[in-house]
């Protein structure tokens, strides 16, 4: 793959992933552009923001559908990247972003 290629969000993280029938979608986590907000950590459960660091992280990057809303509602708060966000939620099945989804066609909107 060259550089300028798209990031393919089907290749983030699956080496040591849960199978997909287990956990059907991911978190892809910009954390070097994370402003601390902590928009995230106060909708998701999953979302903690570190007081030394001054980053979020979830505590889990796989899961399955009880807990896609809140990771959603996470993404879709983050004010980072000028409200686009840094937290991304993917379909493992369809390989689509489904939060943010600023280009509303599932492509994944990292800036890498």
């Amino acid at each position: 793959m060259s550089d300028d290629a798209p990031v393919d969000p089907s290749e983030i993280g699956e080496a040591d992933a849960p199978p997909v029938e287990e956990a059907p979608y991911k978190i892809v986590f910009e954390a070097n552009k994370c402003i601390g907000a902590g928009k995230c950590a106060e909708v998701s459960g999953n979302w903690e923001l570190s007081l030394d660091t001054g980053i979020a992280a979830p505590k889990i990057y796989f899961f399955g559908e009880e807990d896609l809303e809140h990771n959603v509602r996470a993404a879709e708060v983050c004010p980072a990247k000028k409200d686009r966000g840094v937290i991304h939620v993917v379909d493992r099945r369809t390989n689509e972003e489904i939060a943010p989804d600023p280009h509303g066609d599932g492509r994944l909107s990292v800036d890498w």
